[in-house]
């Protein structure tokens, strides 16, 4: 994400300050310290501290749907379609690591009916995962027997990387996603094409 004017180094610094101390125990004064302005100075940018985290989160639901919709609009298989899935997400939430923390970590912390909202496009996300399993199976290259608790693996596995990931590690994002690519898909039985 790229942060130019002020509107969005305000939620640069609020992303940060969240992933560091949590949503609930951060504050617009703690907030506004960071950038070098007057508490007060916030609000003629921003309505409240609501508003912060429904940005973060669903700009970072925006990045990742369209990832998504745009591998599964590609006439790959679904062994390429998985691996590309992969690796987008493993790039968008390592680009942003103080957003997606947030968004990974306080979405439940917004308030009704954007909370909702949210889960509408978690859940289409998680369809779109869903929809290269159901292919991988029409293909006969995939077999999960329960595709909601597959897809929960694979977006559990994905999104710990938030956790561990270091920029200056010894792991770049495409190595990360290639490993996870394998370590999932050997739990999806892989067949070989026939």
């Amino acid at each position: 994400m790229e942060y130019s004017s002020r509107k969005e180094q305000i939620f640069k610094a609020a992303a940060k300050l969240f992933r560091k101390k949590g949503y609930e125990a951060s504050t617009m004064r703690e907030l506004a310290k960071m950038l070098g302005i007057e508490a007060a100075s916030l609000y003629s940018h921003i309505k409240s501290k609501d508003e912060l985290l429904e940005t973060i989160c669903f700009r970072m639901a925006d990045e990742l749907l369209r990832a998504i919709d745009e591998v599964n609009d590609l006439y790959f298989n679904a062994e390429e379609k998985l691996a590309t899935a992969i690796k987008n997400h493993i790039k968008i939430i390592t680009g942003d690591m103080d957003s997606s923390t947030v968004f990974l970590r306080d979405w439940r912390r917004l308030q009704e009916p954007r909370k909702s909202d949210f889960i509408k496009l978690r859940n289409k996300y998680e369809f779109g995962f869903t929809q290269i399993l159901i292919n991988g199976e029409n293909e006969n290259v995939f077999k999960a027997h329960d595709k909601k608790f597959a897809v929960l693996t694979i977006l559990s596995a994905v999104n710990w990387v938030t956790e561990w990931y270091n920029p200056n590690g010894s792991m770049t994002p495409d190595e990360i996603s290639e490993h996870l690519y394998k370590f999932i898909t050997s739990g999806l039985e892989v067949k070989p094409v026939m």
